[in-house]
């Protein structure tokens, strides 16, 4: 088996797009679309890939700084044939494959079939047959149905302008090839560009058969030029995201109305409403409910657990039988032991919360360890911040602290204490005592309230 080159051409500036962000660096479903191109890339196991760049280089430098690709500097935006040529002295001598990190969607079967055609006596290249061909170019094809040239729209005659089989842009050929036909291109056309598309016509007249295949839909191949476009993308790929989880036996209120910027795994049985966003790696067990408007980032919800409406939820992890919001925000290192309960309005962060404790509404739990079957009443706060550093609040099990509490960190609260509403517990609580912090109350009765003084008008 040849080894393969991936050239992706990323320099172009995206104009239309309005934005200071280079076009590729644009995300769908969470990630830059040039990510989608190179994770379809490296399904192929290539040997080297290739990203030229160009406008906005720095910034693609440092997004893909991860990533093992080899980069090429497009200085000057001449057309597909001059991006492609500032990869060539870095080519091995196997087949290469060109694709465009602005066209996202493409699978890895539609460039496997692609590749498969590949040999010295024939090249690869992708078409799509569109309904409406406007502003692509078209493939012309001779008597006996090979294709022999690409002619771009502006330079297409009428009879041309008919043929609704499209170029994609995308297509593979051995690399000794692409070094014999890349220094004949001309950038004699209406748009003064070194057109890739050139080399179809090469081919043809070194009697080289141009293969074609087409992607499963025609979505695959469709390139973003505006928001427009990244919009319908977006919406499209987040419904073969919908999709799959039906498949897989998810209930969802809505498949248009869901948002995965990541990963989703998900059990049996599980129902998400509509309007959900889920971001990062996020893991659903068997019966997990999952009310509208929610976002989960980064976390696992065990099984038969319930979040409730618009609660927003990120890196935690749940165990099951746990019921959270509505309005619920769980912040990094919130650890939900077995049938444990944040209610709404409540936040939490760096909170172990043990089984069966309830933290039911309106409190911030920070940097503390709830034991068993603890009730935190409204209002309560672990005041764990002394505008330098953080402090650790320790709650024993079967402890009930009083709505409107402040436990001033680092506390201890031994097992069995109650802590009486409206305190400020700055000490340790002894176990099973009840610990009041709370000022006398006063009665005057001959008290006047005072009265608005109504000034008279002028």
């Amino acid at each position: 088996m040849q080894e393969l080159d991936i050239v992706i051409l990323a320099a172009g500036k995206g104009t239309r797009m309005r934005s200071h962000i280079p076009k590729v660096l644009h995300t769908l479903a969470g990630k830059p679309m040039v990510q989608h191109v190179l994770d379809s890339a490296f399904a192929l196991n290539p040997a080297r890939t290739h990203v030229v760049i160009g406008h906005g280089a720095d910034k693609l430098r440092e997004a893909l700084a991860e990533s093992p690709v080899h980069f090429a500097v497009q200085a000057e935006q001449k057309g597909t044939g001059h991006a492609v040529a500032q990869a060539l002295e870095q080519l091995g001598s196997g087949n290469v494959l060109i694709l465009y990190g602005d066209v996202p969607l493409l699978q890895r079967e539609s460039l496997s079939e692609l590749l498969a055609h590949v040999d010295e006596q024939h090249m690869g290249l992708l078409t799509v047959t569109l309904d409406d061909p406007s502003g692509y170019g078209r493939i012309v094809r001779n008597a006996a149905g090979d294709a022999v040239a690409i002619v771009e729209q502006k330079d297409a005659n009428s009879a041309q302008l008919a043929i609704n089989e499209c170029n994609t842009g995308i297509m593979a050929m051995t690399s000794a090839q692409l070094k014999r036909w890349l220094p004949q291109l001309s950038a004699e056309n209406a748009q003064g560009e070194y057109y890739l598309t050139d080399v179809i016509a090469m081919a043809a007249d070194e009697g080289i058969k141009v293969c074609t295949a087409q992607p499963a839909t025609a979505v695959e191949v469709e390139g973003v030029n505006n928001r427009a476009q990244m919009a319908r993308l977006e919406r499209a790929y987040q419904q073969q995201l919908a999709n799959q989880l039906m498949e897989q036996g998810v209930a969802l209120a809505d498949p248009t109305r869901l948002d995965i910027r990541g990963s989703l795994i998900c059990g049996h049985d599980v129902f998400i409403d509509v309007g959900c966003v889920f971001e990062g790696e996020v893991e659903l067990g068997e019966g997990v409910r999952i009310g509208s408007y929610c976002v989960i980032k980064n976390s696992t919800i065990g099984a038969e657990s319930i979040v409730d409406t618009h609660s927003v939820i990120e890196g935690i992890v749940a165990a099951g039988f746990n019921q959270i919001g509505p309005f619920a925000r769980l912040r990094p290192g919130t650890r939900l032991a077995v049938k444990a309960k944040v209610g709404n309005f409540v936040e939490t962060k760096n909170a172990d919360v043990g089984e069966g404790s309830k933290i039911n509404h309106l409190s911030y739990v920070g940097d503390a360890r709830l034991g068993r079957d603890v009730n935190v009443g409204a209002g309560t706060i672990t005041c764990n911040y002394d505008g330098a550093n953080k402090h650790h609040t320790d709650i024993g099990d079967n402890v009930f602290v009083g709505s409107n509490s402040s436990l001033v960190a680092p506390v201890t609260v031994g097992k069995g204490a109650t802590i009486g509403a409206g305190s400020t517990i700055a000490k340790d609580v002894t176990e099973y005592a009840l610990a009041v912090t709370r000022s006398r109350q006063i009665e005057k009765n001959e008290w006047q309230r005072p009265s608005k003084v109504i000034k008279p008008r002028l």
